[in-house]
């Protein structure tokens, strides 16, 4: 389903204009001369497109493409067969790159400039090296932290793309186009709600979307209109500002149980009992985002958005620290 709903093409693509022309211009490039796409590198948060852009070049030049990850690559021999086998412009993808071994990324440098494979045979004194020359290809890797990258290994992309969110009318666009894939029909208010509550991410998107679809199917025609994407999104507990059950209570512990912080990130999880990782890597990007809360070098803090969106009323903020109210030591 969802190879169903990638784009085809680059002029498929919606949203990501500036990514997508640049990308366009190194295709026609790499047609006139003759040779594979530079090695490229996306980078951004999960679900926004990365491993679609990879399909869509691989379709715009028609050649093989191999899909693999970081975590598969556990050593030199994992990752041997998809460089031997690998044919003249075909692409090489490799998802959550920064969790590649240091070995294997040490491994892959020459290839990466030189299309060669340096194989030690033997051991001790017998050793030696053999250079196995590789056709030249693209490798295209994508990471949600890009600040995990080594230097060196960053470095030997040739372009580097950060990928962001959408606003709610490319969103909307998107919603619309994949319920008519998926063969259902949408107003046009109702796919701006869903994009409105899907956090800027199409994944997300077209998660809500077959979740609306069967909710209409179920309980109406089968037609999507806003008051049953309304009532679906409800049911599932998301508000209108795609907060989920999981968010707000991270806000209300925050804000009833810490008094709006500040405090740490352990304490939040604790009360909570959930792991950090989760608050960490899951709820809090999207709230820092949002403005819903701010990291202060004592703790999380909730805004007076967050109060706002609660309904509840923000705290007077403290006064000032006035050196000169003090009472003075001798007096």
């Amino acid at each position: 389903m969802d190879e169903k709903l990638r784009p085809q093409s680059l002029r498929e693509v919606i949203g990501q204009r500036s990514v997508a022309e640049r990308l366009s211009i190194a295709l026609e490039a790499s047609r006139k001369r003759g040779e594979p796409l530079p090695h490229i590198l996306f980078d951004g948060p999960p679900g926004l497109g990365k491993t679609t852009f990879a399909t869509v070049l691989h379709n715009e030049l028609g050649v093989e493409l191999a899909m693999t990850s970081g975590p598969a690559l556990a050593k030199n021999a994992d990752i041997l067969p998809y460089l031997t086998n690998a044919s003249a412009g075909s692409i090489l993808f490799i998802d959550e790159i920064h969790r590649l071994p240091r070995v294997v990324e040490e491994f892959i440098y020459p290839v990466m400039e030189d299309f060669r494979v340096d194989i030690v045979l033997g051991e001790g004194m017998n050793a030696r090296t053999v250079n196995l020359p590789l056709k030249k290809f693209t490798i295209i890797g994508a990471t949600t932290r890009s600040g995990m990258l080594s230097g060196p290994l960053r470095d030997r992309f040739h372009l580097h793309e950060h990928l962001e969110f959408y606003d709610v009318e490319d969103l909307a666009r998107i919603v619309a186009i994949n319920a008519g894939k998926l063969r259902t029909t949408i107003t046009p208010d109702a796919a701006e709600e869903l994009a409105r509550r899907s956090r800027g991410t199409p994944r997300l998107a077209n998660a809500r979307l077959r979740w609306v679809r069967d909710f209409a199917v179920a309980r109406a025609d089968g037609h999507i209109t806003r008051p049953i994407a309304v009532d679906a999104l409800d049911m599932q507990e998301v508000d209108v500002e795609g907060l989920d059950r999981q968010d707000r209570r991270y806000i209300e512990t925050l804000i009833r149980v810490f008094r709006g912080g500040p405090t740490g990130v352990e304490a939040l999880a604790a009360t909570m009992n959930i792991a950090i990782d989760t608050l960490t890597d899951e709820v809090e990007p999207f709230l820092l985002r949002r403005e819903f809360i701010v990291r202060t070098p004592r703790g999380r803090r909730a805004t007076a958005l967050a109060y706002e969106h609660l309904g509840l009323e923000a705290p007077e903020p403290d006064p000032p620290f006035d050196l000169l109210d003090q009472p003075r030591l001798f007096e």
